[in-house]
């Protein structure tokens, strides 16, 4: 081929090779060109640049400091409370029956009205029984006189015996019907108590003080002793005041409350709600513990002048056992559930260290920590949920601990 030739075609090789370099290098350019501008729209568009400052914006830190709240650990006086759900009781809830066959005359008392120890309830008809004891009275006054009698003609025999114008037929005589006399004046006077032990029975009266219940028998109505019905029962007399709240208490705390009660006595609060409280002391503990529950009953003795506590009636109850005197309490939300027990989070540093701790007890939003903190670190009371081991936090202020809510927030 001729050099001239060979020239030309090397030229238009040139030519096309050059022209598809730059028709390759604008397509390139062009498409990085959307490329950056698709990016740095979606960089303005998204919620964490729009949060950054003006100045930060697309320039936000994945790992950047957690907010949290935090309190200060404190040592402090804390009551050894025990949580227990309880049932008000009556000390005494007792049935009024008769206790003789007759008919009730009068009813004294109204239903659910508050009564005193002996007064009169009801009223039975006593008519029969007033002339039986009249009778009887009426006989021991005769038997009086005939004592009297043989009393002087005793004493005549006894004389004429003594000048021997008598003998002692006479005088032995005149004892055994001075002696007849006097026993048939005691019987008579038996038969008086026993007629007026059944005219009492007339008269029946409250033998507590107490709340009376519904009266199934009205005036008129006739009541037997024998009678085994519903009706039966004239009212039920509960006590309320003082009363007795029974509750349940597990078994391992039985020993802690047996030794405090041996060094005074215990003081219980039984909560209606809030706003609505008694306070009494422990009065009785079951002698046995319930193998079904493990359980063992207790009773408390409450004052209930107010009768805010009614028989039936369900309470919580709080047992106090004593004061701990250098507690360490945290809020019991400072207290997470791990796959290990009980753990927090105590910041150092602006570093949050997950610590695993023992937790006493929890009353009253409360939790006192028996091992795991020290007094004067700063537990984690809200955030935890974004918390891991070793992350760097801020604080932010809250109402968990009143000394941080005044700073500004960090970070």
């Amino acid at each position: 081929m001729p050099i001239g030739r060979m020239a030309v075609i090397a030229t238009a090789a040139i030519a096309i090779c050059g022209a598809a370099y730059i028709y390759r290098g604008e397509i390139a350019q062009q498409l990085g060109m959307g490329t950056t501008a698709k990016a740095a729209e979606q960089a303005q568009a998204s919620p964490a640049a729009q949060a950054q400052p003006q100045g930060r914006r697309g320039r936000a830190n994945p790992a950047g400091a957690v907010p949290v709240v935090i309190t200060t650990v404190s040592k402090k006086p804390m009551p050894i409370v025990v949580d227990a759900v309880g049932t008000v009781q009556s000390i005494a809830s007792v049935q009024i029956k008769p206790r003789m066959d007759s008919q009730i005359m009068k009813v004294n008392v109204e239903e659910g009205a508050f009564v005193k120890e002996g007064d009169i309830l009801f009223e039975l008809d006593g008519r029969t029984l007033r002339a039986q004891l009249a009778q009887i009275e009426a006989q021991i006054r005769k038997d009086q006189t005939q004592v009297e009698q043989a009393k002087r003609d005793l004493q005549r025999y006894e004389e004429l015996f003594a000048k021997n114008a008598g003998t002692q037929v006479q005088r032995d005589n005149a004892g055994t019907a001075l002696k007849t006399a006097e026993a048939q004046l005691e019987a008579d006077q038996a038969s008086k108590a026993s007629v007026q032990t059944l005219l009492s029975y007339t008269e029946i009266r409250a033998p507590v003080s107490g709340r009376i219940g519904s009266i199934a028998n009205k005036a008129g109505a006739v009541v037997r002793i024998g009678d085994n019905t519903a009706t039966s029962t004239l009212a039920t007399i509960n006590q309320i005041d003082p009363i007795y709240v029974s509750f349940a208490i597990p078994q391992v705390i039985l020993p802690d409350l047996r030794a405090a009660m041996a060094n005074g006595p215990v003081k219980v609060t039984a909560i209606v709600d809030d706003q609505k409280k008694r306070s009494g002391v422990m009065a009785f503990i079951e002698n046995n513990v319930d193998p079904n529950t493990g359980t063992v009953t207790a009773k408390a003795r409450i004052d209930n002048t107010n009768e805010l506590l009614w028989p039936g009636q369900f309470v919580k109850v709080e047992i106090t056992l004593g004061v701990e005197a250098d507690a360490m309490s945290v809020p019991a939300a400072a207290v997470q559930l791990g796959p290990q027990g009980p753990f927090l989070y105590v910041v150092k540093d602006g570093v949050a260290e997950l610590r695993n701790v023992v937790v006493k007890r929890t009353q009253n939003g409360e939790s006192v920590i028996g091992k795991g903190i020290e007094g004067g670190e700063s537990v984690v009371t809200d955030g935890q949920l974004r918390l891991v081991n070793g992350a760097n936090v801020s604080i932010k202020p809250g109402a968990s601990d009143p000394a941080t809510a005044a700073a500004p927030p960090r970070g």
